[in-house]
């Protein structure tokens, strides 16, 4: 059975769902937004590098309850309003976050909204050693 996560001082959901999900060892988190969980209802960071920092920032928060950190990372999936405009900016952000040759396997999609009023969103699959 798989088990569902959901933290308290983890970022607020804006809407249903969990934290992350974990089954075999597998888990997925949840796409998060570039919200402060210390201060949810405060606007949202100006621009793509800001947003992306705290996006990363919360999926961390999420994997640290899970006793994970982004080297268990093996696939994201990021979500962009303002493709063109961001990519290389969002691109340059991003990869500081890992390793150069720890890299997960990486989509991104340009939308043409998301929760909030964000300008990225990112989800992760992770697996425990």
């Amino acid at each position: 059975m798989p088990d569902f996560h959901l933290f308290s001082n983890g970022p607020r959901p804006v809407a249903p769902f969990s934290h992350a999900v974990e089954s075999d060892g597998w888990v997925m988190l949840t796409g998060q937004m570039p919200t402060d969980p210390a201060a949810p209802d405060a606007p949202l960071p100006a621009g793509i590098e800001a947003q992306t920092v705290r996006v990363m920032r919360n999926l961390e928060l999420i994997l640290g309850e899970l006793g994970l950190d982004l080297t268990h990372v093996v696939q994201c999936r990021c979500y962009l309003t303002e493709f063109e405009r961001d990519y290389a900016a969002f691109n340059e952000t991003y990869q500081s976050f890992f390793a150069e040759d720890r890299r997960p396997a990486r989509t991104t999609i340009g939308v043409t909204a998301l929760a909030v009023g964000a300008l990225v969103e990112i989800d992760m699959v992770a697996r425990r050693p």
